[in-house]
C-alpha cells in the first residue's frame, strides 16, 4: 500500500519579538492550516510548573509534568492565539516574562526538548501546519515545505514585546525587558540542544521595517510555488534545492 504524503509544514523560527507569532497565526488563517506556537508548549510547562510549585532546575518533576502535558494552539485574526492547557485556555497567563524567561530554561534542557518533541510532531496533520519556535526547521520539522527565519533588531523586538505586554495588562519596566530578552537571546543561541540558528534552506526575512501582513503576503508568495510542484509530485515535502532563485531573493 502506498504512503500516504505527509502535511506540509511552514515553519517560522526567529528569536522573541522578531514577529513570528503574528505572521505564523497570519499565514494560518489565510491558509486554513493548523497552527503550532512551540514557545507555548514550553510556557504551558513553565506554567503548571509554576502552578505545582516545582523547581524547573527539577528535570525528573520537569519530565513527568511534560508527559502529561495536553496543548492545543487556536489562531486569532487579532493575533491573540488562544492557548489550550489541559482543555483550558490559559493563553494570556502564559504571556509574562516570569513564564517566558522559565520556558526558556527548560527549552535548553535536552531531555526537556526530547520529552516536547513526539508532541510538537504530532500537530503535523492535514491540510498542513504552520509552526513557529526557534528549531521548527532545524530540528522538528527538518523535511518542512518551506522554512522561513524572521530576524529584527534587538531594539524593534524589545520595543514590540514591551507594547504587547502592556496591550494584555501586564506591568513592564523596558530596562529590565531590554535585559531580559538580550540575555534569552544569548541563551538560546549558546544551547548545546537545538540552538537558535537559521536552518541552512531557509529564507532569512528581517522584519524591522516590515508590517505583519506585509510579511506574511512574502512567505505565503514563496510557499505557494512549492505547494504546487509538491502536490504535482504526490508528496507534501518540497525538494529542497529547488526554487533557489526564490530563497535568495528573500534573504536580506
Amino acid at each position: 500500500m502506498k504512503t500516504p504524503p505527509k502535511a506540509p509544514v511552514l515553519c517560522l523560527d526567529g528569536p522573541s519579538g522578531s514577529g513570528k507569532g503574528a505572521v505564523g497565526q497570519r499565514c494560518a488563517l489565510r491558509l486554513g492550516w493548523h497552527y503550532l506556537d512551540s514557545g507555548a508548549i514550553y510556557r504551558a510547562l513553565a506554567y503548571r510548573l509554576r502552578q505545582a510549585g516545582v523547581d524547573p532546575v527539577d528535570e525528573r518533576a520537569a519530565l513527568a509534568i511534560a508527559g502529561t502535558l495536553e496543548v492545543e494552539c487556536l489562531p486569532r485574526p487579532d493575533d491573540s492565539a488562544a492557548v489550550l492547557v489541559q482543555g483550558v485556555d490559559v493563553g494570556a497567563a502564559l504571556r509574562s516574562e516570569d513564564v517566558g524567561d522559565t520556558a526558556s530554561r527548560l527549552a535548553a534542557d535536552a531531555a526537556v526538548r526530547d520529552a516536547v518533541l513526539a508532541a510538537q510532531r504530532r500537530a503535523r496533520r492535514p491540510p498542513g501546519l504552520v509552526a513557529d519556535g526557534r528549531d521548527m526547521g532545524t530540528t522538528v520539522f527538518p523535511d518542512a515545505t518551506l522554512k522561513i527565519f524572521l530576524t529584527a533588531s534587538l531594539q524593534v523586538r524589545v520595543q514590540r514585546r514591551y507594547k504587547q505586554l502592556k496591550l494584555k495588562g501586564f506591568s513592564v519596566n523596558l530596562p529590565d525587558l531590554f535585559r531580559t530578552i538580550q540575555e534569552r537571546d544569548a541563551r538560546d543561541a549558546r544551547r548545546r540542544a537545538s540552538p537558535l540558528v537559521a536552518a541552512e534552506d531557509a529564507v532569512t526575512l528581517d522584519t524591522s521595517d516590515l508590517e505583519i501582513d506585509e510579511v506574511a503576503s512574502r512567505i505565503l508568495d514563496l510557499l505557494q510555488p512549492r505547494l504546487v510542484r509538491t502536490r504535482a509530485h504526490g508528496t507534501g515535502i518540497a525538494n529542497a534545492s529547488a526554487d533557489t532563485d526564490s530563497r535568495d531573493s528573500g534573504k536580506s
